[in-house]
C-alpha cells in the first residue's frame, strides 16, 4: 500500500482527509472522484491528469476534481507527496458556489490552481490545523477552501460592499450566542441556521462585520476567559481549560502559548508582578 488516508474531520456534506503517498516513479494510479475535491498539496510533487487537463502539482497548489470523473496521479521526478484533501457533496458545493459573487458555473474547468499568493494564508491555516490536530477548525476551513477555489478558478471578483443592517443584526446575535455558550460546543452550521443563512454566506458576513471568523472569535473568547481565571483563581490549569470549553489540555496549552506568548503556568506566575 503506497497511499494512506487519515480522516481529520467531517460534517453534513463535507469531509477532510490527510493523504500521504509514498509511491515512486512508475505507473500512475487511476481513481475516480466521488464528490468535488479541493486538495492542497503540502509537500512533494506529482502529475495529475483529469478530464479538465494535465498539470504538475507542487506545494501550495490546489488539485481540483469534479464528481463522477476519473483521474490519474503519478510521480515522474521523485516519489512521495502529501495533501490535505477537502471533499464536498454536489448539493453542499452548490450552496457555496451560489454565495460566491460572480461565480459562473459549479464544475471546475481547470485541473489545478497554482501556488497563488492570495491562497497562501488560507493554506497555512489549514496545514497548521492539521499539525495541531485542531479538528474544530476544519468546518470553517472547508467552507473557506471551497469558496476560495470556486472564486479563484472562475475568475470571480468580489466587490466589497458595506454590510447591510440585517447582516449586522445577524452577526450581533451570533456574537451574543458565542459569548453566552463559549464553554460548550458551537458549530458554524448551527450559528448559520439560527440566523437563517447558509453557512458560507454567514461566514462571509461574520468576517466582514466582526473582522474575524466565528471560530477565531470563539477561541479569542475562550482564551480571554481562561487568562482571567488564571489570574483570579487558584484552580488547576486543566480545570480552567476544560471550564473554558477546550476538550484537550495540550491543545489549550499550545493555543494559549501561541496567543499570549507564554505557557498558562508562566502567565499565572506573573499575576503578582
Amino acid at each position: 500500500m503506497t497511499t494512506t488516508t487519515h480522516s481529520l474531520a467531517s460534517g453534513a456534506g463535507w469531509h477532510v482527509t490527510d493523504v500521504i503517498c509514498t509511491a515512486g516513479a512508475g505507473r500512475p494510479f487511476e481513481e475516480a472522484h466521488q464528490d468535488f475535491c479541493v486538495a492542497a498539496v503540502t509537500s512533494g510533487t506529482f502529475r495529475y491528469r483529469a478530464q479538465q487537463g494535465t498539470a504538475m502539482l507542487a506545494p501550495g497548489a490546489l488539485l481540483l476534481g469534479n464528481p463522477g470523473t476519473c483521474y490519474e496521479c503519478g510521480h515522474e521526478h521523485g516519489g512521495g507527496d502529501r495533501c490535505l484533501s477537502f471533499h464536498f457533496r454536489p448539493s453542499y458545493m452548490e450552496r457555496i458556489a451560489a454565495g460566491v459573487p460572480g461565480a459562473r458555473k459549479l464544475a471546475f474547468e481547470a485541473a489545478r490552481l497554482p501556488p497563488l499568493p492570495v491562497l497562501a494564508p488560507l493554506l497555512a491555516e489549514a496545514e497548521t490545523a492539521r499539525e495541531m490536530a485542531d479538528i474544530d477548525a476544519f468546518e470553517e476551513l472547508s467552507l473557506r477552501m471551497a469558496g476560495a477555489a470556486v472564486a479563484t478558478a472562475s475568475g470571480a471578483t468580489h466587490v466589497r460592499r458595506a454590510p447591510r443592517r440585517r447582516d449586522q443584526k445577524r452577526v450581533a446575535e451570533a456574537v451574543r450566542r458565542i459569548e453566552l455558550d463559549a464553554d460548550g460546543p458551537i458549530s458554524l452550521s448551527a450559528l448559520a441556521d439560527e440566523t437563517a443563512t447558509s453557512p458560507y454566506h454567514f461566514l462571509r458576513i461574520f468576517r466582514q462585520v466582526a473582522g474575524m471568523t466565528p471560530y477565531q472569535f470563539l477561541l479569542k473568547t475562550r482564551l480571554h476567559r481562561a487568562a482571567v481565571r488564571l489570574r483570579m483563581s487558584d484552580d488547576t490549569v486543566s480545570a480552567i481549560a476544560f471550564g473554558a470549553g477546550f476538550s484537550d489540555l495540550s491543545t489549550f496549552n499550545r493555543r494559549f502559548r501561541r496567543i499570549m506568548g507564554q505557557t498558562p503556568s508562566q502567565y499565572r506566575s506573573r499575576r503578582g508582578a
